[in-house]
């Protein structure tokens, strides 16, 4: 039970604007909004690096190809959480730019799947290795039983949130 609680174990803010939302989860709000508007930019700065062109949402596309292979563009529209049209263009720009091809997927000549070209999988793993020894430096007096605490809880979120 926490102290100051309101009689069910939780803390409330009192008189706040909020009227009684938990501190707990106006914490967590807080620190998701600086976590994701960092992370936002630092994939943005490294989907540069992969290539100057690509919106920052591409660094996802490619963690994702390069950790399942091939898929379907609308499996990773899904997986990315975005619609058809956006996903076509998205991977329209990677195939231009020779980090994606598509190819006739066997189960069914209509579907296309995608994958990470040669190139593309060189220049996501090069970056990838740099974020991270970045997360490395960054973590360095972390236990590694925290970090892997962290991963196990984010992984928690994810799956919560996906539904």
């Amino acid at each position: 039970m926490h102290e100051g609680g309101n009689g069910e174990g939780h803390r409330t803010e009192s008189g706040g604007p909020d009227g009684g939302v938990d501190q707990e989860f106006l914490a967590l709000e807080r620190e998701l909004t600086v976590l994701l508007r960092r992370a936002r930019a630092s994939s943005g700065e490294m989907v540069r690096e992969v290539h100057p062109d690509l919106e920052s949402s591409a660094y996802g596309l490619l963690v994702r190809l390069e950790e399942r292979g091939r898929q379907r563009a609308t499996e990773l529209a899904g997986y990315i959480g975005v619609g058809k049209a956006t996903m076509s263009r998205q991977l329209r720009a990677l195939e231009e730019i020779g980090l994606v091809a598509r190819e006739p997927d066997p189960a069914d000549g209509r579907a296309w799947l995608v994958h990470l070209t040669d190139v593309g999988r060189e220049r996501f793993r090069t970056v990838r290795d740099a974020r991270r020894a970045r997360y490395v430096s960054e973590l360095a007096n972390w236990d590694r039983e925290e970090v892997a605490e962290l991963a196990r809880l984010l992984q928690r979120l994810n799956r919560g949130v996906e539904g």
